[in-house]
């Protein structure tokens, strides 16, 4: 009997694309996931480094799996990704119990290990070593039925936000081949997934043998049956205008842009190394709006950085007012140990930061209130996506600017793209109805 595997992912849409890898690689090597984790031979968490409440989960998880281990001793224990990354040291000496420590660039070393493990070695595996070079470029996902394809086009990053531990976890930008992920997408698009998504911590700088982001998605956005076609998450400073006439020019690209602003001040974004200031922010969003003018804009937004004061804090509140972002990510900041920011002294105190994210949320809801107002009466298509939480008659599905839409069930079924009639606005979400297409009839 093949030996079984339990995984658990936590953070970004890049760990669940790793996870996906992980999946593959053991599946290959004989290995059968199982959804029992008091079953698994091995289990293994995925895990994200970039706010402290994500590694608190993952502690607690790893005290989960250890009462596991001292049931069955025999269960190897496995730490992947960013956390693993950055805090190997720490993992090892405070929990002794974890066997394999591995860095999201050593995952093709998984199965060799395992094996390791299991014959002889009873010692800790560690492999957290950077790559120059490592983009999984030859390997396929192993997907789980769905509506969304999480592509990756590009590892690292090389921007260097003094709040941000990626660049320490995943190290320098480099950018899978054009026909690699093209084969990528053909293969799940046949599996049979409605939407593609391209990912990159800044899709947008992807750069391969000279070709740019938007050679990659007009490539993308011509291969047959692609209904649908997202990228995330792009860095302000390598937005285009090729990559906003390629979105205008293919219509199963979809309206939508994720463009982080993080703070309104400029002070503020010097002191992060955002490499923008806000009236350039402010300029791209309006040129986005232009180019493209029922899109969608979503932001991020960290409050309380270091040294950010009342006056700094509401300049970024005055850029919301000026941008009406649809949506919002918003965060206190967090300290990230390694980073430039977790050097600075100033740190504004715990209650004000929650008090200036009460603020933005508050802010945003209002924007996002009167944004999804402006969608009454339109008639958009819908892609459906799942079951409403509300009720077991009614679906759940996104337009192409990425707006959750609730409406009642006919005939339709998920993955379908229907025309809808929005109808009213519920706060995040939008109510509608599937709009009735007549067909004419012609007498001769």
């Amino acid at each position: 009997m093949n030996k079984s595997y339990f995984i658990e992912t936590y953070g970004c849409q890049m760990n669940v694309a790793d996870t996906e890898l992980v999946s593959a690689m053991l599946n290959d090597s004989g290995y059968e996931e199982t959804n029992d984790i008091n079953l698994a031979d091995a289990i293994f968490v995925n895990t994200c480094a970039i706010r402290e409440h994500a590694e608190d989960k993952v502690h607690s998880r790893l005290g989960f799996y250890h009462k596991i281990k001292n049931q069955k001793p025999s269960t190897i224990i496995g730490v992947l990704g960013c956390m693993a990354q950055n805090l190997k040291e720490d993992i090892l000496e405070s929990k002794p119990y974890v066997d394999i420590v591995l860095g999201p660039d050593s995952y093709r070393k998984l199965p060799d290990m395992l094996k390791d493990r299991s014959e002889s070695n009873k010692s800790h595996i560690v492999d957290t070593k950077l790559s120059k070079f490592e983009v999984y470029d030859n390997l396929f996902p192993s997907r789980k039925e769905g509506i969304n394809a999480w592509v990756s086009i590009m590892r690292g990053c090389d921007k260097f936000c003094t709040f941000c531990i990626v660049p320490f976890t995943r190290g320098r930008e480099r950018s899978r081949s054009i026909e690699g992920i093209l084969e990528e997408v053909k293969i799940a698009v046949d599996s049979g997934f409605s939407e593609i998504t391209l990912l990159g911590q800044n899709v947008n700088s992807y750069n391969f043998e000279g070709k740019k982001f938007h050679t990659l998605l007009e490539r993308v956005a011509q291969i047959d049956n692609v209904k649908r076609i997202r990228y995330t998450s792009p860095h302000p400073q390598d937005m285009t205008v090729d990559v906003l006439d390629v979105m205008r020019d293919h219509s199963n690209i979809c309206n939508y842009v994720h463009l982080p602003l993080q703070a309104g001040s400029n002070k503020v974004l010097n002191r992060m190394n955002r490499t923008y200031t806000k009236e350039e922010f402010i300029a791209l969003a309006n040129l986005i709006r232009k180019k493209l003018p029922k899109v969608g804009i979503s932001t991020d937004i960290i409050v309380g950085f270091p040294g950010e004061n009342k006056t700094e804090f509401n300049e970024t509140l005055k850029v919301m007012d000026e941008i009406k972002f649809d949506s919002a990510f918003t965060f206190k900041y967090s300290s990230r140990p390694g980073t430039k920011a977790s050097e600075y002294k100033d740190h504004v105190l715990e209650g004000e930061k929650q008090e200036r994210l009460e603020m933005v949320i508050a802010k945003q809801r209002a924007h996002t209130k009167k944004r999804n107002e402006d969608f009454v009466e339109n008639i958009e298509d819908v892609l459906i996506e799942k079951e409403s939480k509300r009720s077991s008659n009614q679906w759940a599905g996104r337009t192409d600017s990425n707006k959750w839409v609730i409406f009642d069930k006919k005939n339709e079924k998920i993955g379908d793209i229907v025309p809808v009639r929005i109808e009213s606005a519920l706060g995040i979400t939008l109510q509608g109805s599937i709009e009735k297409i007549h067909e004419m009839e012609f007498v001769i």
